[in-house]
């Protein structure tokens, strides 16, 4: 499966992302650790460009052949993947950021809508981002519009009573 990724030029990730997946998935596939379902397996002849006795007969004598080599029996290989998306991190940063940028009101307008624009469906939080994204966009908006309005809009209404 590698063999044939590489020849159409598609990194694990672009393949991933075609099909929905995760990148760890195909890694596994490439290895020879786990094999995709019979959907997946189709999809990758249709993206490779070959047929699906190419894709699983001559994957799996490359699997033995390197599992030969290495004197490792399929069964003695453990997963290390990750059960998390690829992009746990940036979905996190994403996420601070929008909190972040609600504390200044004309920022909590601009990198919201930068922060969505980011957003992709492989982050984690995918959905809260977008979600407080547009509440942070909508306090924004209001806190703007006081500071706007007290300041140049209507300043000889706000009034200042002396305490004694």
């Amino acid at each position: 499966m590698k063999q044939a990724r590489n020849q159409r030029g598609y990194s694990q990730n672009d393949v991933a992302t075609i099909l929905h997946i995760t990148r760890q998935s195909v890694s596994k596939w490439e290895r020879g650790l786990v094999y995709p379902d019979l959907d997946n397996l189709v999809r990758l002849s249709e993206i490779y460009q070959v047929s699906l006795d190419e894709l699983v007969i001559k994957g799996r004598e490359k699997t033995v052949e390197s599992e030969k080599n290495q004197n490792v029996s399929p069964k003695t290989k453990t997963s290390k993947g990750s059960h998390f998306f690829e992009n746990t991190n940036k979905g996190i940063f994403l996420l601070i950021l929008v909190i972040v940028s609600s504390i200044l009101p004309p920022l909590g307008i601009i990198i919201p809508i930068y922060v969505m624009w980011q957003n992709t469906k492989y982050n984690s939080f995918y959905k809260s981002i977008y979600l407080i994204s547009v509440v942070v966009v909508m306090v924004s908006l209001i806190n703007s519009y006081v500071v706007v309005s007290d300041n140049w809009l209507k300043p000889s209404q706000t009034t200042v009573y002396r305490i004694k």
